[in-house]
């Protein structure tokens, strides 16, 4: 996580040059950090962040960024909602980064070993994530799925794509419109811990929820003029 965060900020530097932003030598916060990035530029970067740094959760909230002043009451949103997210999804690692929130679950909280069914036990999780989304409606959801390397390539990108659909469809069937989420399945492509150690397979071994604003906030944001 901490070379990404390098890498990530060694990008925004190029997209803050490219954009004609300033950026000083003070810390940003998450808010502020919305803003840096250079509106118009959010997709290639995000894509290129996405690719290059194996983090397809990172490259959706930086190609989904609008920077400036709208980032910054994007961003202003998402800092509420990540407090909120922490405070009712106990089991769920929340991540605010620039425009967006990741919520992270192991997938032992949610799954049992080689399963795609929601365990019964972690749908307390997942109903108070479905009451806040439902609640800050003006956002999209992608659901991303991952595994470790255990097991042939085909069964981890099956296994990974049946754990995403699995989520999108509790979420489903709690109100969260169909049409805010999507899914994908990354098998074990896009690991964050060291895949040859039981503790760092664990960890890999995650569903990822990515929460990015959708056209309405980015119109409200714009017009607002943050």
């Amino acid at each position: 996580m901490r070379n990404l965060r390098i890498k990530i900020f060694l990008y925004s530097l190029i997209v803050a040059s490219s954009s004609g932003l300033s950026i000083g030598c003070h810390t940003f916060d998450k808010t502020q950090q919305g803003a840096s990035i250079g509106a118009g530029t959010g997709g290639i970067v995000g894509a290129f962040i996405g690719k290059t740094a194996g983090n397809t959760a990172m490259g959706a909230i930086i190609g989904g960024a609008v920077g400036g002043t709208a980032g910054a009451f994007i961003g202003r949103n998402m800092d509420m909602q990540a407090a909120e997210i922490q405070q009712t999804v106990p089991g769920a690692t929340v991540i605010r980064e620039g425009e967006g929130i990741i919520v992270k679950f192991d997938s032992g909280i949610l799954f049992d070993a080689g399963k795609a069914d929601i365990k019964q036990d972690a749908e307390t999780n997942l109903k108070n994530l479905a009451s806040s989304l439902q609640k800050n409606a003006e956002t999209n959801i992608l659901i991303i799925g991952h595994t470790d390397n255990a097991g042939t390539q085909q069964d981890n990108i099956d296994l990974s794509v049946h754990r995403a659909s699995s989520v999108k469809n509790y979420l489903l069937n709690d109100g969260i419109e169909g049409s805010r989420m999507r899914i994908d399945g990354k098998a074990a492509t896009e690991p964050i811990a060291d895949n040859s150690t039981e503790a760092g397979r664990a960890q890999n071994r995650r569903v990822e929820i990515v929460i990015v604003a959708n056209n309405k906030m980015k119109k409200q944001a714009q017009e607002s003029g943050g």
